[in-house]
């Protein structure tokens, strides 16, 4: 019996690949989270959300991608000590190394370009310095890939339907919900759900406002004041924004239209022309 046809490369053999690489040198490696979010979500929520991009984008361009990682950067959501929220995170050092190592053990086999595809913002926050530190050992195209949320008007507008004010950031609202709800239904619990803002730490007093989820806090109407916060000191219930308006049909619109923006993306990047020499490709330090 044939094996089936998938573009995760976990699923297939060595020779697939080897195959595989003389037709297209480009692969996505799909970085996932496991973390808190409002009682109505799975933690995995935005591994849910990134895979079911990826899955839709390698379809389109043919693109092969390396199994989920499903554990990210993301302190900030462990909550209290004996809380229970379940989030499992690798620090910043661990982060780094674990994107490293993937990275080098792709180029090693062959690979030219390799884009790094996440929808946990916080993945983001940590990884500036190997990026480069892999291309400047190598010369291959590497980049980071954040799939849209309610702040990337220009690719999602027509599924957001909540109004500024109601969408603040990414965690568990519209959005988040339809996404996890499109990808594995059994995992939402609307019956769990409720509406959720943002605030400044309230230890800061009230001069601080907060307006969403990154790590800024606003003083004096600018936001340009970073602040490394718990998210559970400005985001009461681990939800920012609306459940409510979710819906498994919006999810599924999701998917759709960005897993056509990544494939289109990927489709530029296997026109790079980029080769990397052999002595380049040697993962010295793998053992």
């Amino acid at each position: 019996m044939a094996r089936k046809k998938s573009w995760n490369i976990l699923d297939v053999g060595y020779d697939d690949v080897a195959a595989y690489l003389k037709e297209n040198d480009t692969i996505m490696a799909l970085m996932g989270s496991c973390e808190k979010h409002g009682a109505h979500c799975p933690l995995g929520t935005d591994s849910f959300t990134a895979a079911g991009v990826v899955e839709r984008a390698a379809e389109l361009a043919k693109t092969m991608y390396t199994p989920l990682m499903p554990f990210g950067y993301s302190p900030h959501h462990m909550g209290r000590v004996n809380e229970g929220s379940g989030t499992v995170t690798l620090s910043g050092d661990t982060y780094r190394k674990v994107v490293y190592d993937i990275a080098m053990s792709l180029v090693y086999h062959g690979f030219n370009k390799i884009v790094f595809v996440t929808h946990h913002g916080s993945n983001s926050k940590v990884i500036d310095d190997v990026l480069r530190k892999i291309r400047y050992e190598t010369n291959c195209f590497v980049c980071w890939y954040k799939t849209p949320t309610e702040r990337t008007y220009s690719l999602i507008g027509d599924i957001v339907e909540g109004p500024p004010e109601e969408t603040p950031g990414w965690h568990a609202g519209e959005i988040e919900t339809s996404t996890a709800w499109a990808y594995n239904e059994g995992s939402v619990d609307m019956d769990r759900a409720e509406q959720g803002r943002t605030h400044a730490p309230r230890w800061m007093g009230d001069k601080f406002t907060k307006h969403d989820g990154s790590g800024f806090v606003t003083f004096l109407g600018a936001e340009n004041i970073w602040v490394p916060m718990e998210h559970h000191e400005y985001s009461d219930n681990a939800t920012i924004g609306n459940p409510f308006r979710a819906s498994i049909e919006k999810g599924k619109k999701y998917f759709e239209i960005a897993g056509k923006a990544l494939a289109a993306f990927l489709e530029e990047v296997k026109k790079f022309d980029i080769k990397i020499p052999d002595e380049a490709r040697q993962f010295k330090n793998r053992a």
